[in-house]
């Protein structure tokens, strides 16, 4: 089944905490401290797989987590650094902050694999505290915590030219006179559910592939029909072919058609109209009477614009060769720079966010900390040892607690309380 977006948990792998140990050897007196690093967490690394073209593997699994850093051991031993989690993804994916919907990486052109969360530093061994002055330290570094964040997942379809158009005016089987793609073809709206695409042969190798886009209806821009859906496609392409009904076989008036799409491309995405775009007036051998009626009004209109109008015949194939060479025209005029999307969510910010904490006063004057952080760094330092009371101390310094406590009017020899800890405040 095609599937064009998927909004995916991603988790970075923890790191390793550091280990506290001493060495301990016969005939070996005053054995330091020999307690080795953590290992460092997996990263999530996405990367793209030319044997894919749809996001199918991510439709029914939604969490993906990279592996942990191990703890450091005994005798200086490393940790085992987590296992890398590599997410294969099409060419053309646009992974996006899910929440701000701002472009964290775009999978196209030569950016063929990145990586998007690092896995968290492993800690460091308590062999790293020893000074002259504290022979035996008896705390080390925790490893540093794993980073989730939820990604939406948009697949951009890559090609030079996007047919739009209402349903059943005949994109598919333009494509499939143009090129060697077999779309599916049938005489009933919504024949096409997903992106068609192909390849144009040109003399001289200058080829280019074109998109059949599903058909676009009035409110698509406001998720009616399935444009919605696929309006994200045309984003990529570099010229757009306006396919119309020019013979009305179902009662449509091809310049209301025209006009329509474009509303629907503006109040998506104001930027589309400014690509090139080309009209294929097509069923003209269906057309009863003089055919220049039809076509006239629609070059009178359009053309002025620089909007060429070409009368064609998909079936009978008739014009083809003139919009085919046209486009191909326009093209040449254009840079061969894919379209890539520039990142906009600054992940670094967003893997140094600090865990929530909390500086309150009770009525009896004491004053309580609290925050996940802060639980697990008294899990990991020995606050009774000197060094380990000012590693800590420096943790609250950096953490911006210490600077909360004095906007609470801490003074010399109040009480601060820390999940079962009380320590009295001397600036």
């Amino acid at each position: 089944m095609f599937a064009d977006r998927a909004k995916i948990v991603i988790k970075s792998g923890k790191g390793g905490n550091g280990h506290v140990s001493f060495r301990r050897e016969k005939y070996v007196p005053n054995g330091g401290p020999d307690g080795g690093d953590g290992g460092n967490g997996g990263d999530i690394i996405f990367q793209v797989d030319d044997g894919m073209n749809t996001l199918s593997d991510y439709r029914y699994k939604h969490k993906f987590s990279a592996g942990n850093g191990e703890e450091g051991g005994k005798r200086n031993c490393h940790g085992k650094n987590g296992e890398d989690l590599i997410l294969k993804v099409p060419e053309g994916t646009v992974i996006k902050e899910a929440v701000s919907g701002k472009v964290i990486a775009d999978m196209s052109g030569e950016n063929r694999r990145q990586i998007i969360l690092r896995g968290g530093r492993g800690g460091l061994g308590n062999q790293h505290f020893a000074t002259p002055t504290m022979q035996a330290p008896k705390y080390a570094k925790p490893g540093q915590d794993s980073i989730e964040l939820e990604v939406l997942l948009e697949l951009k379809v890559i090609a030079d030219v996007g047919l739009v158009g209402f349903p059943n005016v005949g994109k598919s089987t333009l494509l499939s006179r143009v090129t060697k793609a077999q779309p599916k073809i049938a005489n009933y709206h919504f024949t096409t559910l997903q992106p068609n695409l192909g390849v144009v042969d040109m003399e001289g190798g200058k080829g280019f592939v074109i998109a059949d886009i599903p058909g676009l209806i009035e409110g698509a821009s406001e998720g009616v029909g399935l444009g919605h859906e696929f309006l994200r496609h045309i984003e990529r392409t570099k010229v757009m072919i306006h396919m119309v009904d020019a013979a009305s076989v179902e009662g449509r008036d091809p310049f209301e058609d025209i006009q329509a799409i474009n509303r629907e491309l503006k109040a998506y995405n104001p930027e589309l109209l400014k690509k090139p775009q080309v009209i294929a007036a097509n069923k003209i051998d269906a057309i009863y009477g003089n055919e220049n009626d039809t076509i006239s009004r629609l070059k009178e209109e359009f053309e002025p614009e620089g909007i060429k109008v070409f009368p064609i015949s998909a079936v009978s194939g008739k014009g083809l060769k003139e919009l085919i060479y046209h486009v191909s025209h326009l093209l040449e005029e254009m840079d061969d720079v894919p379209i890539v999307y520039e990142p906009e969510f600054d992940l670094s910010m967003y893997a140094l966010k600090d865990e929530p904490f909390t500086v309150e006063k009770d009525e009896d004057g004491t004053f309580v900390v609290e925050g996940p952080k802060i639980e697990k760094m008294l899990g990991y330092t020995n606050i009774d040892s000197e060094k380990g009371f000012l590693f800590f101390q420096k943790f609250l310094k950096d953490q911006g607690i210490l600077e909360e406590l004095e906007k609470l009017g801490i003074t010399d020899g109040d009480t601060v309380r820390m999940y079962g800890h009380a320590f009295d405040y001397y600036k």
